[in-house]
């Protein structure tokens, strides 16, 4: 060991046990293997866990369900995730922090004003498909605790939407007389409330209409195309 000012110590001088050379890279070696395999393990669970809550919900998921759908015993599922609970929490975070910094992108490009409402309704129309128990769960939690459950879902994916550049992309659009009088509040509640309210109430939906899962599919396709004209029509002004 080696004394250099101020009192600091170069503990790499100190001499090594006999042998360390050879031993650390065999360590390493050994070790490698095991961490990729719990990597692989941990990742074989999150993706089990998401089909599971997609296809039963939050509540209706079972610990057992998703370790029967990742292969493994139900005792290295809870050595891995404690619970349901922190195990959902932790495909709610990865699933938002994907979404949302897809949203931002979407938000803060400088496409056009009716580029970003077709990026926008097939954004949130996918993400509704893919993962209908998030839109289920964010409105479920919104209504028990809104502004305690908002920050703590923010804080976590770090990232919530940004919508200023939109809103003065629709104030323009409006001054120029390209669109009619609406003001960025009334138009993201049309995007938001036509994209995801379809997977919101979705059970009833399909019982009303008679529609099995392969239906409520393509309609839900169609609609990524029908939508955003739907709310550019509704909103655009007639120039002929």
């Amino acid at each position: 060991m080696q004394l250099l000012p101020a009192g600091r110590v170069n503990f790499s001088s100190r001499k090594k046990p006999p042998g360390i050379e050879k031993t650390l890279p065999l360590l390493t070696k050994w070790l490698n293997p095991m961490v990729n395999v719990q990597e692989d393990t941990e990742a074989r669970i999150l993706s089990a866990a998401t089909h599971v809550f997609r296809t039963k919900g939050r509540d209706g998921a079972r610990m057992q369900d998703i370790a029967n759908e990742a292969g493994i015993n139900k005792a290295l599922l809870h050595y891995y995730f404690r619970s349901k609970d922190l195990l959902f929490e932790r495909v709610f975070r990865d699933s938002t922090t994907v979404y949302f910094a897809r949203l931002n992108e979407i938000l803060r490009a400088e496409d056009d004003l009716f580029t970003k409402i077709r990026q926008l309704c097939k954004a949130y129309i996918t993400q509704s498909m893919e993962n209908p128990f998030i839109a289920v769960f964010i409105v479920s939690e919104v209504h028990r605790n809104s502004e305690g459950f908002l920050r703590k879902m923010f804080a976590a994916t770090g990232d919530r939407p940004d919508y200023n550049l939109i809103r003065q992309q629709i104030r323009k659009e409006v001054r120029s007389g390209n669109i009619r009088n609406v003001s960025a509040e009334q138009l993201m509640m049309n995007i938001l409330s036509l994209s995801i309210f379809p997977t919101i109430a979705r059970p009833m939906m399909q019982e009303i209409m008679g529609m099995d899962d392969a239906a409520f599919r393509e309609a839900m396709e169609e609609r990524i195309r029908t939508i955003p004209e739907l709310v550019i029509g509704s909103i655009k002004r007639n120039t002929t």
